[in-house]
């Protein structure tokens, strides 16, 4: 797609465009993870993290009876670094593993490069959509992927609804235009009020559609979803979008195509969603206690026993990234959407 002259878009086609256009869109040209990229996530901080992915995954199996055949897809696989960890554990547990199929679902064709080459695991399938999926009861895992969907956003002024579009005045400096729209469509598209008790509302259609399907398979084929991301609980809405260049906050509108486009998680919003779709159980709590409930103060206790001084201290400081409140302990949140019959709640 050629950008030209006095184009508009709305919020979400124009994050669409910068992040996942074929030819300059942001994912489709660049490594992102890692220190010469822009941002660093989990699974790249440290090798605990995904081992306690490991755990909570076989733990849920187990709870879902051993089915001898499942699926198990990570959503967005970064750099594939949490896959290739968790693949290494489940190596340890022979009926698990041979119980274990697993996939990725991935939009980029770059990072399904990086992926299959740090991987190199032939048992692992990427899919196109979850369509491509089978009957198998399925546990999904989402990682940083839900706050890389491109969001709508909706102002209220002067009680009435506006919706935020972006506008190619020139092509090196566009501009937010906010234009007149029946917030009431989308609500009778979605079947809720999203508008009630709000002033500004975000909102991902792709985050919708995801959160159907993914339901809708728990729902028929059991097996459930763990979401871990940027995000609140706060019932009202905020304006949360972000951009993210070499490690630092950049210009959302500034750096079209070179920069990381973001937003945090309404986790409440996502309950209201998945509620409209049947009867779930939801439980939410921050990555720290998850962590912790999972055992991974013991796991690095465990790891660093025997080894120099200089290496432990690392350990501990990347164990510290993950969990204190300061830094990713809090900020991030963790969800989990199973069958209410499930009553699975280990880590929560």
């Amino acid at each position: 797609m050629k950008i030209k002259k006095n184009n508009l878009f709305s919020l979400d086609e124009f994050i669409n465009e910068s992040l996942y256009n074929k030819k300059f869109g942001y994912y489709m040209r660049k490594n992102p993870f890692g220190k010469k990229g822009d941002f660093i996530t989990a699974p790249n901080i440290s090798i605990l993290f995904s081992e306690m992915i490991a755990i909570w995954i076989i733990s849920f199996w187990e709870k879902l009876k051993c089915p001898k055949q499942f699926n198990l897809i990570e959503l967005g696989a970064g750099d594939g670094e949490m896959m290739k960890i968790l693949i290494g554990v489940f190596n340890r547990f022979p009926k698990f593993n041979n119980a274990c199929k697993f996939n990725i679902l991935e939009k980029s064709e770059l990072l399904i490069r990086i992926q299959k080459k740090n991987i190199n695991n032939k048992n692992v399938k990427w899919l196109k959509n979850l369509n491509d999926l089978n009957t198998l009861p399925n546990i999904f895992i989402a990682n940083e992927f839900f706050d890389a969907l491109p969001i709508k956003q909706f102002l209220k002024k002067n009680k009435k609804w506006f919706e935020r579009h972006v506008k190619f005045t020139s092509l090196e400096k566009p501009e937010y235009l906010d234009i007149p729209c029946d917030i009431k469509k989308l609500e009778k598209k979605i079947k809720f009020k999203i508008s009630h008790n709000q002033k500004f509302i975000e909102y991902s259609p792709l985050a919708f559609d995801f959160l159907k399907i993914i339901t809708n398979k728990i729902k028929i084929n059991n097996g459930g979803m763990l979401i871990i991301d940027y995000g609140y609980n706060n019932k009202e809405l905020v304006n949360t979008l972000q951009a993210i260049s070499s490690h630092k906050y950049s210009n959302v509108l500034g750096f079209f195509g070179k920069s990381d486009i973001t937003h945090n998680i309404s986790f409440n919003l996502f309950n209201q969603i998945i509620n409209k779709f049947g009867s779930f159980e939801t439980l939410v709590t921050n990555q720290k206690n998850f962590l912790i409930n999972l055992g991974i103060l013991q796991r690095a206790e465990i790891l660093t026993k025997n080894i120099p001084f200089s290496k432990k201290v690392d350990v501990h400081f990347r164990l510290k990234r993950l969990i204190d409140e300061k830094q990713m302990g809090n900020l991030f949140k963790v969800m989990f959407v199973t069958n209410k019959k499930n009553k699975f709640k280990l880590g929560f």
